[in-house]
């Protein structure tokens, strides 16, 4: 009998704790939950090989392939503190943007460093965002000048545009700068997408107001808008508009890729596929 009131005494004890409940990642009619890596990150971004990179709270750079595996470590992050872009538009090379320093860090596909540049020892003091061109140099938008300019590994200009002040009534101030399929996209939330050629003339214009975290990627534009994911398909003209749902939480960062939503939260990377 003493032996019973003890088990019953027991589970009246494990009944009383509460035990904490995880939540199960969930799908809807838009987007399939695919899997989860788990991990302290603080940064994330994609290319479009479906490779992930992300800097975790130790300050390294990860660079996992689309299985999630570990394929190469930069632990040299914060040497000019904390960078304020990692662009990975090129697969075989990488791109650390530090703009308190003016200084751009280029690593290879295994992130071992190739080279550093100090854009003011070129003469080049204000600059907001810097990006890869497909042959293996850089994009910049020089703020001084107001001009798209191509420079080399050096940080010696290659080719520069027209002054944008003789383009534009009201000239735009672009936070990110993407090289896709022979075109150079520029992004003003509050002016849309401009689009350059490779010799910097300007091409067309896409009046996406106030998006945020875009991408082109071949032939589709992402973005997103507060509680909305949109996707603009090139070819077609076609616009999509995705809501997205309240499983997704406070997230930290948000990226659209290649038909996938990353999102990173303090428990890692969620991705999904769009519908």
């Amino acid at each position: 009998m003493k032996k019973l009131k003890t088990i019953c005494s027991f589970l009246c004890f494990c009944a009383s704790v509460a035990v904490p409940l995880v939540a199960k990642p969930q799908s809807d009619s838009a987007f399939q939950f695919i899997k989860t890596i788990k991990g302290d990150f603080t940064y994330l971004n994609v290319d479009n090989l479906d490779n992930i990179f992300l800097i975790t709270k130790n300050n390294q750079l990860k660079k996992l392939n689309a299985n999630g595996d570990s394929v190469a470590v930069f632990n040299d992050v914060k040497k000019y503190g904390n960078p304020d872009y990692v662009d990975v538009t090129n697969p075989l090379k990488s791109l650390l943007y530090y703009k308190n320093y003016s200084t751009v860090v280029t690593l290879d596909r295994l992130l071992t460093v190739r080279n550093t540049i100090n854009l003011r020892k070129q003469n080049i003091f204000y600059v907001n965002t810097v990006t890869l061109s497909y042959d293996n140099y850089m994009w910049l938008f020089d703020e001084e000048d107001f001009r798209l300019k191509k420079i080399d590994e050096e940080g010696k200009i290659l080719q520069s545009s027209t002054d944008w002040r003789m383009l534009f009534d009201s000239v735009p101030a672009p936070v990110k700068i993407i090289d896709r399929d022979n075109y150079v996209y520029l992004y003003d939330p509050a002016k849309g997408f401009y689009i350059f050629d490779y010799y910097g003339g300007f091409k067309n214009r896409l009046a996406f107001l106030n998006w945020t975290n875009v991408e082109v990627n071949g032939t589709t534009v992402y973005g997103f808008e507060e509680t909305k994911l949109y996707s603009y398909q090139l070819k077609s003209l076609q616009l999509k508009e995705y809501k997205l749902p309240a499983f997704f939480g406070k997230y930290i960062s948000i990226k659209a890729m290649n038909g996938l939503v990353y999102l990173l939260n303090e428990n890692g990377v969620d991705i999904y596929r769009i519908r």
